[in-house]
């Protein structure tokens, strides 16, 4: 009964698209998935013999629906209804979490990974160069309490395995995560780690104890909803607030090699926008130097989104190198392009490197 619901509810969606579509420009982008929306497939023969064009048609339906936004929502709420807990591959949580569903990866793909980053390392360790990895777990892998019943998520502890077996210098925040799961360390609506989070895995890599009152918490905003939500927009969810952590609000920032040079960690032009998780370091960017304390010696991240957030902590101890690892490819020939890096940012030997990845990628 309950798949003859979703399925009678599917029919009555692509129905709909595809007469009032055809009335309707197409849309590129949307705003509250952040991603872009499938466009009109070609017809060839070959991919209508192979089923690829049905495939797409399907996708391109999907996205391109009238009222888009709205049909998400109630399809949600059916789904709410017939007792699904999980709905566009995200959980529907206790205390009104909403959690990226990961229960699988490609194990070729980690266990690659994981050899490109131990010839990284060695490379770096003739150099002088220390490196260390912060695997960073999913809010599915610490909040598990709030976890609808029986639901699966990928072992955090068997993808670190990987890694410390091929030889890779990894740090385990997992544990300190969890051991604060009652405090607000991801956001209800998003994928990310809070400030509070970032902070706590931060004192796990340095090995210190954590002292919040060293750190001016100031509220950026009270309005936030993440991408968890926007593929689950319930009404019922409330707005989150995103908070900055610093001890001095005015760091010198350039990206891009000088394109573009400003005072502060913070961009907060995004704070009336629909991305404003992009506030830390002016979202993702290929190059970014911030004139930090140094007095810990210097640092180069390499990092994925949140590796942003983590950024507000390093800057008060290391003068600040970082590069996005969503634009970088680690391999073979990455030693090298760090050296050039180096030589931009004064990186030497005394200094070290840090990957920020979660899990999921």
């Amino acid at each position: 009964m309950r798949n003859k619901i979703i399925t009678s509810f599917f029919c009555l969606l692509l129905a709909v698209s595809t007469l009032a579509g055809l009335l309707m420009p197409d849309r590129y982008y949307s705003e509250r998935e952040k991603r872009t929306l499938t466009q009109k497939p070609k017809f060839t023969v070959a991919n209508f013999i192979s089923g690829k064009f049905s495939g797409e048609l399907e996708k391109y339906l999907t996205d391109q629906v009238p009222l888009r936004d709205g049909w998400v929502t109630m399809k949600t709420y059916t789904e709410l209804a017939i007792g699904k807990r999980e709905s566009s591959g995200v959980y529907l949580c206790k205390d009104q979490y909403l959690m990226d569903k990961f229960t699988s990866y490609s194990k070729k793909q980690l266990a690659a990974n994981a050899a490109a980053l131990a010839d990284l390392q060695e490379k770096l360790a003739a150099e002088g160069v220390s490196m260390n990895m912060i695997l960073v777990p999913m809010a599915a892998q610490v909040l598990t309490d709030k976890l609808p019943a029986h639901a699966p998520v990928a072992d955090y502890a068997a993808i670190l395995q990987v890694l410390t077996d091929a030889g890779v210098d990894t740090t385990d925040v997992l544990s300190a995560l969890t051991a604060h799961s009652s405090e607000n360390i991801y956001y209800r609506t998003d994928h990310h780690w809070t400030s509070l989070g970032a902070y706590y895995a931060y004192c796990a890599w340095r090995d210190i104890e954590p002292n919040v009152d060293e750190w001016t918490q100031e509220i950026l905003c009270d309005d936030f909803y993440g991408t968890t939500w926007n593929k689950v927009p319930l009404p019922t969810v409330p707005a989150e607030e995103i908070t900055a952590w610093y001890k001095h609000i005015n760091r010198s920032v350039s990206y891009n090699n000088g394109q573009y040079e400003t005072d502060s960690i913070y961009e907060r032009k995004y704070l009336s926008g629909s991305d404003q998780y992009a506030v830390f370091l002016n979202s993702n960017q290929a190059q970014t130097v911030i004139e930090g304390s140094g007095k810990n010696g210097k640092l180069l991240l390499i990092k994925d989104s949140y590796g942003n957030t983590f950024s507000q902590f390093p800057v008060e101890d290391y003068a600040y190198y970082l590069m996005d690892g969503g634009i970088i490819t680690v391999n073979t020939d990455t030693t090298a392009m760090i050296g050039k890096q180096a030589e931009y940012s004064c990186f030497d030997s005394m200094g070290t490197v840090v990957e920020v990845t979660t899990t999921k990628d």
